[in-house]
């Protein structure tokens, strides 16, 4: 049962400005306090989970149990969505996400390797609240402008996940302080962050955007009619086919993952000094969110299938020159720069998809899914990428990479279908 509060306002969409506009600057404050604590946390443990085992070979566990957690709590999460709203759903992920920050610190007094990794695999709460929020900035956004308000989020993501890992120095300072065991003052902050995170959704998102969507009709009513005409490739009177949204995101995140993770791997071996490889990674960083505003405002004007195109085009581009220029730093810089820019391209404008895809009462499962199956493949794609770097070579991986490139084309080529089953060009 929804109050006065979740009601959207009468008129529908254009009526909703108001609301809209105070929805995504909670979110995107939102991401900004996920961001501090799971940036820092992630780099910390890895150095954490290889002081406990004693060896560094325990330290990828860090990046793959914080993968496999916001897998695990994505559904959960669109669950509790669809039934209480994102305002619930979205404070009771970063709630989680901080009882893992003290499951780790705590797990680190008592010497347990086991049970950091669970408390970091609670940390994947927080990574699954960073991606239903921009599901979130969806729900009451104008459909005119629904790329835009996504891609915003995603945008402000970068700013949390930039700042967090400068924090180490000063976590080990206030650690030290409070007596926290080594390498473990950071998850202080994380803590912290999450708290206040879940106090900003909960203050904050009134009304619930899920939940007012769902009882006015905002993002249905008056849809067709507001939508441009430049999307005619993409009509709205035919539903999106989810699951072709949800693997053109997927395999988009795979092939990314894949090859960013490897590249410093392949930098190291032929000389390149840690400056060049961090600087590499930061380009590549700011590739991903940088302009995603510039791809959502595209996505609205031209359509999510032809931002999600370029996007390809652009992944392909980055193959290109991992297999053509492999043995050089500077081409390798230039590629994941590329790689970076194909992911935010295709990633923003799969979820617009994705956002449409259904009715109010279905999305946010299709949207856990979605979520699920991206994180996913990001584990598949960063544990498979070392097996085929040591078989096939650098530019054996950008080569074989252009396979799921190639799929997520023909999936974006496909004509829509209608109700009925028949696609739209019968």
């Amino acid at each position: 049962m929804t109050t006065d509060q979740d009601q959207v306002p009468a008129g529908g969409p254009c009526r909703a400005a108001g609301p809209q506009r105070r929805i995504l600057l909670v979110l995107v404050l939102g991401q900004v306090l996920g961001g501090l604590g799971t940036g820092a946390t992630l780099s910390l443990g890895a150095l954490l989970i290889s002081e406990l085992a004693g060896s560094s070979a325990w330290s990828g566990m860090a990046a793959t149990m914080s993968t496999l957690g916001a897998a695990l709590f994505a559904l959960p999460l669109a669950g509790l969505a669809q039934a209480r709203g994102r305002r619930i759903s979205l404070s009771g992920g970063a709630v989680t996400a901080a009882l893992g920050a003290v499951v780790a610190v705590t797990a680190a007094d008592l010497g347990s390797v086991l049970l950091v990794l669970a408390g970091i695999l609670m940390l994947g709460a927080a990574q699954a609240v960073n991606l239903q929020s921009r599901f979130a900035a969806t729900d009451l956004a104008d459909p005119r402008s629904r790329g835009r308000d996504l891609s915003l989020v995603v945008w402000s993501t970068a700013i949390g996940a930039v700042t967090g890992p400068n924090l180490l120095g000063p976590g080990e300072v206030v650690g030290g302080a409070l007596g926290m065991p080594p390498l473990t003052g950071v998850f202080a902050f994380t803590m912290t962050a999450q708290l206040l995170a879940a106090i900003v959704y909960l203050v904050g998102l009134r009304p619930d955007p899920l939940l007012a969507a769902r009882a006015g009709g905002a993002g249905v009513a008056g849809e067709k009619a507001a939508e441009p005409a430049t999307t005619a490739q993409e009509p709205v009177a035919e539903p999106v086919r989810p699951w072709r949204a949800i693997l053109t995101v997927a395999l988009s995140h795979g092939v990314m993952v894949a090859l960013m993770s490897m590249t410093p791997v392949h930098l190291q071996d032929h000389g390149s000094t840690l400056s060049v490889i961090g600087l590499t990674i930061s380009l590549h960083i700011a590739g991903m969110y940088a302009f995603s505003p510039v791809f959502g405002i595209l996505a609205d004007r031209r359509g999510a299938r032809t931002t999600v195109l370029l996007g390809q085009a652009l992944l392909v581009g980055a193959m290109a020159l991992s297999m053509l220029g492999s043995e050089s730093s500077a081409v390798a810089v230039a590629s994941l720069i590329l790689l970076g820019l194909g992911w935010s391209a295709s990633t923003v404008a799969g979820s617009v998809q994705i956002s449409r895809a259904g009715t109010p009462e279905t999305r946010s499962r299709i949207q856990g899914s979605s979520d699920t199956v991206m994180n996913l493949m990001g584990a598949l794609g960063g544990a498979s990428a070392g097996l085929i770097l040591s078989a096939v070579g650098f530019a054996g991986l950008a080569g074989l990479l252009l396979v799921p490139v190639a799929v997520v084309v023909a999936f974006q080529l496909m004509p829509p279908q209608t109700p009925s089953g028949r696609s739209s060009a019968a």
